[in-house]
């Protein structure tokens, strides 16, 4: 097939699978959803400390707050994100498989030889050419997960040119990025043989330490404006918080995700002088003091227990286990298919392909440790926000914003393994149980 026959065909399909999606989308978007709680802190009777308060009771008060409505739109939203995690899978694979069965990135590799002999111009060049085409085969799939279905769910109001233009731009750093740290796996390829994910490993810890540095500061603002927060209350009660859990800065900042998004969300990140506390203006304007507290010491609690360089070192770990999987998997499948494919080895940057597609279904047979470790991390911020906050209705409530779009009761096996964050049942009663061991003693 010549190239430019390919192209055709890819086009053709592109716009097909778009249209198709689209079509999709106005079928089911029809139903009105009301989805955000109102603004403010509310505090249901069955809370309000007393002789009579139990955590059941405040705790199922709380979860009352959804309306049936709301409950069932919550449900099919984050359950419909269960095949969406298998569909997202399927279709990546099917992505490499084209690119590969095509002769697409054979091609796209001598190309890259062609501008250069040396694997270290020619490496990055064709991981930049492999990405780019990655990212228009998986955009249908991504317009319908990301833009039209936060759409239909009340979750976004951004235009299409606007979602366009953000991953146009996160599409653009990912493809940088990971052309430095691939051409660098890519040596350890050639030079250490079989013990390559040894290597691997240990530049993906790296790696991601390195991003957790820069993100904050020069990553996410290509996306956001940040700006600093006003004086006033909210201010310094995050700086009241942030000086008695030693938090080092009195940078406070806040930045304009509402224009991608109806969800609050705010974090501390940085290192050294670096170090910032933001939070989106969705959190400013739809919640209350209490629940800017509750969130900013769970965020906070993040910083002060170092999840920010335990949980990469442990995400390494969990990766490095993949990348050994991989490098059994990969030569067997070399062995067998490389001849068909036009595929010389493992240092073969034209198999790229090959290997992302079988990291991605072993990576994927993982997500559950993945999950189990971030959720860990989540449940210590949750303890250390609420002990350092004081603020267990922020925190209920707060929790009662995201179960608007997070299943907000599931089972056990259901939570361990599709869940990265504690349940909103499970948070509500923690903060309740906060509040129960914290009233004062009868009769004071």
């Amino acid at each position: 097939m010549t190239a430019s026959i390919f192209s055709c065909r890819l086009l053709r399909f592109l716009l097909t699978a778009v249209l198709s999606l689209c079509v999709a989308h106005a079928a089911i978007a029809a139903q009105p959803l009301v989805r955000d709680l109102p603004p403010g802190l509310q505090i249901p009777a069955a809370a309000q400390p007393g002789p009579n308060f139990t955590v059941d009771s405040a705790t199922e008060a709380y979860l009352g707050l959804l309306s049936p409505e709301q409950h069932q739109s919550s449900d099919r939203y984050f359950e419909g994100g269960y095949w969406l995690q298998l569909w997202d899978l399927l279709w990546s694979v099917g992505a490499c498989v084209v690119l590969l069965v095509t002769g697409v990135s054979r091609r796209m590799c001598d190309l890259s030889r062609r501008v250069s002999r040396s694997p270290w111009v020619s490496t990055p060049i064709y991981i930049v050419l492999f990405l780019t085409a990655l990212f228009l085969l998986e955009l249908p799939l991504s317009i319908f997960a990301d833009f039209l279905r936060e759409h239909q769910y009340g979750l976004s109001e951004q235009s299409f040119g606007g979602w366009m233009r953000d991953q146009l731009i996160s599409a653009t750093v990912n493809a940088l990025l990971a052309a430095v740290i691939l051409t660098f796996i890519y040596a350890a390829v050639r030079r250490t043989g079989t013990r390559w994910w040894v290597w691997a490993t240990g530049l993906t810890l790296v790696f991601l330490m390195f991003v957790q540095l820069i993100a904050p500061v020069y990553l996410l603002p290509l996306l956001n404006d940040y700006k600093p927060l006003p004086d006033g209350p909210v201010k310094q009660a995050v700086l009241s918080l942030a000086r008695a859990n030693q938090v080092p800065t009195d940078r406070v900042e806040w930045f304009d995700e509402s224009k991608q998004t109806t969800r609050i969300s705010a974090n501390v990140g940085g290192l050294l002088n670096t170090t910032r506390i933001a939070m989106n203006d969705n959190l400013l304007n739809k919640t209350s003091l209490p629940e800017i507290r509750a969130v900013l010491g769970h965020e906070m609690g993040h910083y002060v227990l170092n999840h920010l360089w335990k949980e990469p070192i442990l995400l390494s770990l969990l990766i490095g286990a993949a990348l050994g999987l991989l490098s059994v998997g990969l030569d067997r499948a070399l062995a067998s298919w490389g001849g068909r494919l036009g595929l010389s080895d493992r240092a073969d940057p034209a198999a790229l392909p090959l290997a992302v597609a079988s990291f991605s279904v072993i990576f994927f047979l993982l997500t559950p440790l993945q999950n189990l470790i971030v959720r860990s991390y989540e449940s210590e911020a949750d303890a250390f926000g609420l002990n350092a906050s004081r603020e267990p209705y922020g925190w209920a409530m707060s929790a009662m914003r995201l179960s608007t779009y997070r299943k907000l009761h599931p089972g056990k096996f259901e939570e361990f393994m599709f869940y990265d964050h504690p349940s909103g049942y499970e948070r509500v009663r923690a903060a309740m149980i906060w509040l129960k061991e914290n009233q004062p003693p009868a009769g004071k």
